[in-house]
């Protein structure tokens, strides 16, 4: 059995300041090496279930934020960004059994993490079909798009809720809660284990119909907090301006929905 493992940061247990996201940052380094302890969680749950192989993508900004030394054997890792539209998700293959989250974090505009975004900064909001998406949206339309399933998800409680809510079936860890600026986080150490054991529960059971449900055909809007990026990202082939601040895109398949989300986005 083969797992993926997509991980991210600001929904890490403890997390709440924009700082400890940054590699660069001298808080950084306390937050990379938490990251990396809920991930290897999560493989070691993975192994007891079963797995044979683990594909981990370090996600988050750079890419390069997990400390590789203290992986498993088992395990491969993407760092880095290629450039595939598939983004925090490459790697991702029909040849995998399950798609697994760490450190998610809520939408842009969502008052349950001081760290909520959704792609970027400049990105005040992203819908997707109507409805206000997540990092987590996009990305399990991608896995499913492989037909992999999202079986496990841990972060904040405002992602975990969205995620259960979309995927049937999913398991969640509730890393933490934002409160204003602050955050109410359990401590590391009981996010690693409820994140070891959720991992291993939900792949030792049928988790073959946590899937999202897919559409006929898909429209995505970014709406922009600066209307030059709006004008910038109106010149990719297809979009439309969609207001003062944002632009749209339409399309039947979802991979057409990434390939275009690669350009738009971009600043």
């Amino acid at each position: 059995m083969k797992v993926f493992i997509s991980a991210d940061i600001e929904g890490t247990a403890g997390i709440a300041q924009w700082d400890e996201a940054e590699r660069s940052h001298a808080d950084g380094a306390e937050f990379r090496a938490l990251m990396t302890g809920e991930v290897i969680a999560a493989c070691e749950g993975a192994r007891a279930a079963g797995a044979t192989e683990v594909v981990i993508k370090d996600a988050h900004d750079s890419g390069r934020n997990i400390l590789i030394d203290r992986l498993p054997d088992y395990v491969r890792i993407v760092r880095g960004w290629s450039g595939h539209p598939d983004s925090m998700m490459f790697g991702l293959d029909a040849g995998f059994a399950a798609a697994i989250y760490t450190g998610y974090h809520s939408k842009a505009g969502s008052e349950a993490n001081p760290l909520a975004h959704t792609s970027n900064m400049r990105i005040s909001r992203l819908l997707l079909n109507g409805e206000v998406a997540s990092e987590f949206t996009v990305n399990a339309l991608c896995a499913a798009g492989y037909g992999v399933p999202s079986v496990f998800l841990s972060g904040d409680a405002g992602i975990c809720r969205e995620a259960r809510a979309m995927v049937p079936g999913l398991s969640a860890v509730e890393t933490l809660d934002g409160k204003g600026k602050a955050t109410l986080s359990i401590s590391p150490s009981w996010s690693r284990r409820l994140i070891r054991e959720g991992v291993a529960q939900a792949l030792s059971g049928d988790f073959t119909q946590a899937l999202p449900a897919l559409a006929d055909a898909y429209e995505v809007v970014i709406e922009f907090n600066n209307p030059t990026d709006a004008y910038r990202a109106g010149w990719y082939p297809g979009a439309k301006a969609h207001g003062p601040r944002a632009v749209a895109f339409e399309h039947r398949n979802f991979s057409e929905i990434l390939r275009a989300l690669l350009f738009l986005k971009v600043g």
